[in-house]
Order: C-alpha cells, then structure tokens, then sequence
C-alpha cells in the first residue's frame, strides 16, 4: 500500500515537472476573432469621406471642412477620439507637427505645418514598447506641386488610411501589454516630413519602437499588367539597416545575416502570422527597401535603426497613380474610389491588425543573442533572459541558408542557451524568440555576436 502510494507520488511529480516544460499553444483564438472583426463597410465609409475632400495635398487648404488636407486631417482626429471615447479614453489622440519650409525643397511649394494624427494606446506592461502602423494623410494630382487641382487619392492613399483607422477600431477593444500607435503622416509626397518628423521624435523621446507597418496603397486588385488578384500582397524589407557600423558589415563577411536584419525579421513575422491565421492570402516577401527606385513612410523609420516595413497590393496600376483626373487616348486616368477594392483593403487590413495584435500580446525579444559551435557537431545558442511573469521560454528557429523563410523551430523552454544536437552550426542561419504563456512571440533575434 505504501509502496503504490510512493509510486503514484512519484508518477504525479514527474507529470507535474513535465507540464511545465510543455509548451504554449501555437495559436491565439483571439486573433481569429480580430480577423472577423475587421469591417469592409467601415473601410469604404472612411475611404469615400478621405477622397471626398477632394485633394489632400500637404499644402492644400488647412481651414475648410469640406475639402483640403486640414479637413482630413480633423476627420481622422475626431474618429480616433470617437474609438477612445468607446473604449474608456484608452487612446492618447493628439497632432504631431514640423516646420518644412520652401528652401532647399524641390517639392515644397510653400512653407507649411506638416501635421501627423496619432493615436496611442498604451501597453498594460510595456508602455514604453511600440508597434506602428502608419498610413498616409496626404494626396496628389500628376504635379506635385499642384495643391488645388482634385486629387482624390483614393487607394493612394485613402485605403491604408483606412486601414488604420479601422484597426484601431478593432484593437481597442482589447488590452495589450506592448503600445500600439495608429498613425496617420502627412508630407509624404513630398519627401516623407511626416515619417522624418514623427521618427525623430520617436528617438529623441527613447521609444523603444518594436516594428512599423507602413501601409501604402492596400485597395487595388487589378494591375496595369492586367492580372486581378484579390488574395496576394507585397512585404518590402530591406536587408540589414543603414544604421549597422563597420565593425558589423565586417563580421557578415564571415558570420552570415546579409538578409537578417532587424527590419527582414519584421517581414517574415508577417509572413508567419499571416499564413497561421490567414492562410487564404499569399503574402510575397519582396527583398528590397521599397518598389524600384521609389520610397515610402517606413524608409524615415529605417534611417533612424527602427525596424520598419511596407505592406501593399500586389499589382499597381500606375494609370491610377499620381495622376489628374482625366481620359486620354480611351484610357481613364485619376486615382478615383471605383478602383478601390473595400473587401481586398479589409484583408490587407486584418494582415495588420493580427500582426499587431500577436506581437503586442508577446513578450520582448531576447537580447544579446550569441552562436557558438565553430568546427563542432552542434550548434550552440545563449541569450538574456526576459523577466516577466508572461514568459514562457524560448523558441529557438533555423534554416537553410537559402530559405527565404525560417524552416524549422523547437521550443526550449525557459532557458538562456541550449544546444542543438547534430545541427552544424555551418550549414543553416539561426535565431531565437522569447514565447508568450498565450502562444504569441517576439520578433526573431538573429545572433549578434559568437561564443
């Protein structure tokens, strides 16, 4: 009798070690809820008021309510203040502004406010981490210079506008323990004033800014190549930061990470994310800062060594992009709501508030990632812990060194290193991520240094 009772203590404790080490879910059913929630009529309401004001050009009218880039901007402030005001004031909506002036720019026609819309919702933990997902405020005719000829702007960019009015929407329903800011940027055609300003106060004030989702035409399906396509989408990301010192291009020489910085990991969380809880979209990692040539809002972000992306429609149709309205040739010109698909901007839409959502619920990354392992049989990863009572363990990933996409992952529970057996530390890429209790993960940490 008491040998059973032995053995079943015995049995239990075992269990019971075990069950700690067992680990978290590999979904959040929360986030599928944020997917349904995501409104396509919400979408086109706010799409159709933004290109109804008829230009927002940066310059254009400031003290009309009908038209101009000053009633827009109003409109989206009064919205953010209308979701805060349903969710018990959780957002901090407030104006973000610099002074451009006309010298030494060849696209500013005057001297003129560049004024951002931001809306904060703070992190019940980590108040002082961010993720970003921005849009822009800001239209233009063919020239611009021209801020009083219509310049509707309706997928560029009235639908990432949108979409992130429409996030907030959704989020704020929910506490986080990371911040979410939704941001609205003017100035972008400009010479992006608005990401320039909003970023540099972002690091002068200490952010520590997890990852910016810049949105930039989400509503277009059909391209001047003549493809339709409603499910596919681009993820720009460039390589490694502009940023990153001599002494740090010199070790990739010998340690590998030429498509593994800080702003590629973000892009592949997106990827990840997307085809866990959306497995119907085809996201396209794109390895190159933005489209050929061209720039968008997260490039500010990117300059300052914050990790910052562009998620946007998979085929453009350039007849309908920086364009005055006009037919020519049989050809219809001018960048007009008929284009704009709300169901397609809706999913663009949830790509983002998912991804947001996951890496607002999931702890920091670790840091001081090192690799060790040279000329052995296995190799070896060591990082510094996270502290918090919401930490899981510790996930640590690899593939091959021509993979776009992480291949392969084993949780290792809540441990600062761990070696992989029979892994050679020479054929595969590396790196690890901190698991929530809730299943949701940091950004992937590639190593930085070896051991």
């Amino acid at each position: 009798m008491l040998k059973n009772a032995i053995f079943a203590t015995f049995v239990f404790c075992g269990l019971t070690s075990f069950a700690q080490e067992v680990a978290p879910p590999q979904v959040d059913l929360r986030i599928y809820d944020i997917v349904e929630s995501v409104s396509a009529d919400e979408i086109e309401s706010d799409i159709r008021r933004l290109a109804g004001f008829g230009t927002r050009n940066t310059f254009s009218d400031t003290v009309s309510n009908t038209r101009g880039i000053g009633a827009a901007r109003r409109f989206i402030k009064a919205d953010f203040e209308k979701i805060s005001q349903e969710c018990n004031d959780c957002l901090d909506v407030f104006y973000q502004k610099d002074f451009v002036t006309k010298e030494g720019n060849n696209r500013v026609p005057k001297d003129a406010w560049v004024v951002n819309v931001v809306a904060v919702q703070k992190g019940t933990k980590y108040p002082n981490r961010y993720i970003i997902m921005s849009g822009d405020i800001d239209s233009r005719a063919s020239n611009t210079m021209d801020f009083t000829t219509d310049a509707p702007g309706a997928n560029d960019n009235a639908s990432g506008m949108a979409g992130v009015m429409e996030a907030a929407r959704v989020l704020s329903k929910y506490d986080f323990e990371n911040s979410i800011i939704y941001l609205g940027l003017s100035g972008e055609e400009q010479g992006l004033f608005g990401g320039q300003g909003f970023a540099k106060m972002a690091k002068d004030e200490g952010w520590d800014i997890i990852g910016v989702l810049n949105n930039d035409m989400i509503g277009n399906i059909k391209g001047v190549d003549g493809v339709i396509d409603n499910r596919s989408f681009r993820i720009f990301s460039e390589p490694v930061p502009p940023t990153e010192t001599e002494d740090e291009r010199k070790m990739r020489r010998y340690y590998g990470g030429e498509v593994d910085g800080i702003s590629r990991q973000l892009a592949r969380y997106v990827h990840r994310t997307t085809e866990t809880y959306m497995p119907e979209m085809n996201p396209m990692m794109i390895y190159r800062l933005d489209r050929f040539g061209r720039g968008g809002h997260h490039r500010p972000f990117n300059d300052l060594g914050f990790a910052g992306i562009r998620i946007m429609e998979a085929h453009e149709n350039y007849n309908q992009q920086h364009q005055d309205i006009r037919t020519e040739d049989g050809i219809e010109y001018g960048d007009v709501i008929e284009h704009v698909n709300f169901d397609y901007a809706a999913k663009l839409t949830a790509v983002n508030a998912i991804t947001m959502a996951s890496l607002a619920w999931a702890p920091p990354a670790p840091k001081e990632v090192k690799i060790g392992g040279i000329v052995e049989p296995s190799a070896k990863l060591k990082w510094e812990k996270v502290t918090g009572d919401n930490v899981a363990g510790y996930k640590i990933y690899w593939r091959e060194t021509t993979s776009p996409q992480w291949q392969h992952s084993r949780f290792v529970g809540n441990v600062d290193n761990f070696t992989l057996e029979g892994i050679v530390i020479d054929n595969f890429f590396f790196g690890v991520s901190t698991v929530g209790k809730n299943g949701n993960e940091s950004v992937v940490v590639f190593p930085s240094s070896t051991f």
